[in-house]
């Protein structure tokens, strides 16, 4: 009885290594087409004069605490922070005049268009919009972060006419960064307190890394208040015959 010959079966190797090659070219072209141009860095003229530490306040400034936060406008712990807890922050704590809320500009070298929303924002601040600007630069964090895109200016513009201000003035501000040295001050100071990520609350001498919830904070400030109450000098009592 014959044996049926059987034909060796051919090797698809090699094939298969083509096909994942031109794959891989492919892929990389398109990465090559797609993928945002790297943002123009923005940097300190040198012969600029030094420029004070100068945070943006919300609420009463002679309140007794002070809530200070170190924040990245393109950081999305930040982003969560401020329309997840800063509303309720600002209506049980600032409104109520328990403690002002003071926000200080930290932008992080990983996040490369972060300068230009904290510029943005800063122009805002002279027309008397800075939190206007501030809730709406975090609100629209996707569209002009630097996965979205290589110009930020353009979104951040248009966020800037929504909220009312004069284009002129805010295009002549923004495009001679008027306030990058009082921005690069903000991160100088909180980095000497020994700021290193964000968001990051300062609450009295107190601080705390990566924020804290509404709650978190009422209860903090809650504990500060009473015991600032408990050490405060009892009332003088009247002399004899008064």
């Amino acid at each position: 009885m014959s044996k049926k010959s059987v034909q060796p079966k051919k090797s698809q190797g090699p094939f298969l290594a083509l096909v994942g090659i031109v794959a891989l070219a492919g892929g990389a072209a398109l990465y090559l087409v797609t993928r945002p141009k790297a943002p123009e860095a923005i940097t300190v003229d040198p012969s600029a004069p030094p420029a004070e530490a100068a945070g943006y306040v919300y609420g009463n400034p002679d309140a007794p605490i002070t809530i200070a936060e170190y924040a990245d406008f393109e950081c999305p712990g930040c982003g969560q922070f401020a329309v997840l807890h800063a509303p309720d922050i600002k209506k049980r704590i600032v409104d109520a005049g328990l403690a002002k809320f003071v926000f200080y500009d930290f932008p992080l070298a990983m996040h490369p268009n972060a300068m230009a929303a904290h510029l943005a924002a800063a122009c805002g601040n002279e027309q008397g919009k800075f939190w206007d600007m501030h809730d709406r630069i975090f609100l629209a964090q996707p569209e002009w972060n630097t996965q979205a895109t290589a110009n930020p200016k353009k979104v951040l513009a248009g966020i800037a006419e929504e909220a009312g201000l004069d284009m002129a003035k805010w295009n002549d501000c923004f495009d001679n960064r008027r306030h990058l040295g009082t921005i690069e001050a903000n991160r100088n100071a909180g980095m000497k307190l020994g700021v290193n990520s964000t968001p990051t609350l300062m609450v009295g001498n107190k601080m705390y890394p990566g924020a804290l919830t509404s709650d978190q904070l009422k209860q903090v400030i809650d504990s500060m208040t009473a015991a600032a109450a408990a050490a405060a000098p009892a009332p003088a009592a009247p002399a004899p015959g008064q």
